[in-house]
């Protein structure tokens, strides 16, 4: 009898570790650029600007593209071409020229945008809707797992490996294993509970989510976050305040409270609204703060914030009346693709007042500040899908 993984904490043990391994592979790529560049004799920051840069194209066409793709084939085999993507990060270490170079890291930068679009349909698919929660906000904190392990360990995990090279092999190497196992998982053991097969036989476009309005709403609220978060680990180091390390480790916290408060408190708008206004105000303590103490405590009760209503905000789709996990999907590859085709134009904009400013980064302050509190805004034109309890 052939092996079959079937258990819902297994499955969820796969997806949350893949995209961990995406973290830390995306991230160990980014941390060794120097080496990089130094080993393929690139003196150019533009050109290897551009190796980052390939992420954001990559999540842009992919998140866009997901729901296409689980359309075509389904969201097991969906999930895993989004895994093999990732494994081609396994060329970065070694790759003979530029253009390959930036070829690995748009293929990797493409899985990791698929991936995690099929979150939802899977959490759908696998979990009643009491356990959802929980499992969102777990996959919400798996990109800053790998980030943490990645800033804190890289040395200890280059000393074991034998240096950076073999560890990025090595990243790759463990994702390729994973995506193996995920061939063993069997969708069919499990009936998805979310709706009827009518509901599941309604297919709902691309065209049926530019014209529904939540899909904007919803999308434009966290748009101003990414915009400030990519921003933060962009430029705010450039700017001389270099606090934004703390963000990632108390995100991590964060999160963690975010999912035993939507266990305890199902209405999500509250907490999503608090948090949204704390992070407007910490956003302008920490770029306009002249204390380096302050920047500092703003910098953590910011990464606190930023992740402590994740949780809520992606329950919210899950929680709609009649969805499906087609639907879902269409809504997430729809809600990713807005947030970070604005945020790349914000972040050319931040870029640019920079520049007209002669250095200077308070017009561009001023802006990302702004764009921050559209969590808080946001929050009043998003349905309350939470039941209070009796």
């Amino acid at each position: 009898m052939p092996i079959k993984i079937t258990h819902k904490y297994l499955v969820e043990g796969l997806v949350f570790t893949s995209y961990v391994l995406f973290a830390m592979a995306w991230v160990g790529g980014t941390a060794s650029m120097n080496h990089i560049m130094a080993s393929m004799h690139i003196e150019s920051y533009a050109s290897a600007s551009l190796i980052s840069g390939a992420v954001t194209l990559a999540k842009i066409v992919g998140t866009f593209g997901a729901a296409y793709l689980t359309l075509k084939c389904g969201v097991k085999y969906a999930f895993l071409v989004a895994a093999l993507l990732i494994v081609t990060g396994i060329m970065t270490p070694y790759a003979p020229n530029y253009e390959l170079l930036l070829l690995s890291r748009f293929l990797m930068g493409l899985g990791g945008a698929f991936m995690i679009v099929y979150f939802n349909p899977i959490v759908m698919h696998w979990f009643a809707p009491e356990e959802r929660p929980v499992i969102n906000g777990l996959n919400a904190v798996a990109f800053n797992v790998g980030t943490a392990m990645v800033l804190w360990g890289m040395p200890s995990i280059n000393a074991i490996s034998g240096g950076w090279q073999q560890s990025l092999l090595l990243f790759s190497l463990v994702s390729l294993v994973l995506a193996l196992l995920w061939l063993l998982v069997q969708f069919d053991h499990v009936q998805s509970s979310n709706s009827s097969k009518a509901n599941e036989q309604a297919i709902y476009t691309y065209l049926d989510g530019l014209k529904d309005s939540f899909n904007w709403a919803y999308a434009l609220t966290y748009s101003g976050l990414l915009s400030f978060y990519i921003c933060l680990f962009t430029f705010y180091p450039q700017a001389g305040i270099s606090q934004s390390k703390w963000v990632i480790g108390f995100g991590i916290i964060g999160t963690i409270a975010g999912i035993l408060y939507s266990r305890k408190q199902p209405l999500r708008l509250p907490i999503i609204r608090l948090s949204g206004l704390l992070i407007f105000l910490t956003v302008l303590g920490l770029s306009f703060g002249s204390v380096s103490w302050f920047q500092t405590l703003c910098a953590i009760v910011l990464g606190f914030c930023i992740f402590l209503p994740v949780t809520a905000l992606i329950s919210i789709p899950h929680e709609l009346p009649k969805m499906t996990s087609q639907k879902i999907t269409v809504i997430f590859s729809l809600f990713w693709s807005i947030s970070y085709l604005i945020s790349t134009l914000v972040l050319w904009l931040f870029g640019k007042l920079v520049d007209i400013n002669q250095g200077s980064y308070f017009a561009s302050f001023v802006l990302i500040t702004l764009l921050s509190a559209t969590v808080f805004v946001g929050s009043y034109f998003l349905p309350e899908t939470g039941q209070a309890k009796e």
